[in-house]
Order: structure tokens, then C-alpha cells, then sequence
């Protein structure tokens, strides 16, 4: 039996996150692997409070670096009472968005200098990272029009992110794409800007290169 996993799901808006991270704990499910999934901001009742006040309401609700705390905030509270337990239980992990989402939102998107943010992880989280990255990546209008499609039809009023400029998005899109480049051996950039179906047929290719266990 492999050991517990801890995968993760990145990258902007639109890039269909939430239906990945579902197929996938399919997938493994019918391998045998017990994976629960997760969120964030959220993943834990407190954390998921925190998560009501950084999506919705005015876009200059917070400073950046406001939010880099607060994200950390939540993060703590789900790593201890999500994620970690299941690890230790040997079951896997797939969360929609984790640490990279703080670098590249609050760092590279919003200004907040990365080293203040590694701080930042490393007084909270120490060395804890994930088994795997995948970063969902399509072009900015591309991902912004399917996500205001994805919130009108859900009339959903988490929407304080997608509401920021353009530049923010392209930052954001540039930054996901650096993380990745820094660090090849935990993330794989996946081509989010095609069918869901050749979306996963690649998150499961790299699943199985990476962590040895054949989903289809």
C-alpha cells in the first residue's frame, strides 16, 4: 500500500479546478486509494469563516499582506484538522489551492514580497509541502469569462478576486508559471485551455509518472 499523498490543485480563475479535483479522487477511489478533497481558503470550520471574509465584499477589503495572514490563519486550522490527520491515517489529500495560491495572489499578484511570505509559511507550516503540484493554467480572459459564467450560474457572491484588474490576473497567471519553473520536481503545468476530458487524461499521466499509481 502507498502511503498517504498530498496533492494539490493551482493556478487562476476558470482553470475548472473543482471538476479535476473530483474526477481525481475518482479515480484513485477506484484504484483502492481511500483520497479525501478539500479547500482553501477553508477545509476546516475555521478556516472556512475566515474563507467568508476573503472572497466576498469590496476588493480593496484587505491589504495584501492582511490577506496573506488570514490566508496562514486558515491554513494552520486545516493543515492540523484536515489534512494532516488524514495523512496520518495513510489516506490522500486533494485540495483545491494551497500555499501557491498565497504566494502567487498576495505575492506576485498583489506585491507582497515572496521572502515575507515564505516567512510567514515557514513560522506557521515549517518545511510542510506537497507530494505534488498541478497548476491549471489558460489565458486570463479565457479563465475570467468561464469563472463569471461558473458564479452567475451559481449566483455565488465569492467572486472579490475575480472582480481585481486585468494586470492583477496577468501577474497572478505569471506567477503560478514561476512557482512551477522554480520548483519542476513538485509541479507540473497542465495546458487547462483544452476539453476536460484531455485536461484529465494529463493529470492522471502525471499522477502516475510522479507518484507511481495508474488512474484512468
Amino acid at each position: 500500500m502507498i502511503a498517504g499523498k498530498f496533492i494539490t490543485f493551482e493556478g487562476g480563475e476558470g482553470g475548472g479546478k473543482s471538476t479535476q479535483v473530483r474526477r481525481l479522487q475518482t479515480a484513485l477511489g477506484n484504484t483502492g486509494i481511500k483520497a479525501i478533497t478539500t479547500r482553501e481558503p477553508g477545509g476546516a470550520p475555521a478556516a472556512e469563516d475566515i474563507r467568508a471574509l476573503l472572497v466576498s465584499g469590496a476588493v480593496d477589503r484587505w491589504s495584501p499582506m492582511a490577506e496573506v495572514l488570514l490566508n496562514y490563519a486558515a491554513r494552520d486550522m486545516h493543515v492540523t484538522q484536515t489534512i494532516q490527520p488524514a495523512l496520518g491515517r495513510g489516506d490522500w489529500v486533494i485540495s483545491d489551492r494551497f500555499a501557491d495560491s498565497t504566494m502567487a495572489y498576495q505575492g506576485y499578484g498583489g506585491g507582497v514580497d515572496p521572502d515575507r511570505i515564505s516567512q510567514v509559511h515557514k513560522a506557521t507550516l515549517g518545511d510542510f509541502k506537497p507530494d505534488l503540484t498541478l497548476i491549471l493554467d489558460l489565458p486570463v480572459e479565457e479563465g475570467l469569462a468561464r469563472a463569471g459564467k461558473r458564479l452567475s450560474e451559481h449566483r455565488s457572491t465569492e467572486d472579490r478576486f475575480e472582480r481585481m484588474e486585468r494586470d492583477f490576473h496577468h501577474r497572478l497567471r505569471d506567477g503560478f508559471l514561476k512557482i512551477a519553473a522554480d520548483e519542476p520536481d513538485r509541479c507540473a503545468v497542465i495546458d487547462a485551455s483544452r476539453d476536460i476530458d484531455a485536461v484529465t487524461s494529463d493529470i492522471f499521466s502525471v499522477v502516475q509518472s510522479r507518484l507511481g499509481v495508474s488512474v484512468s
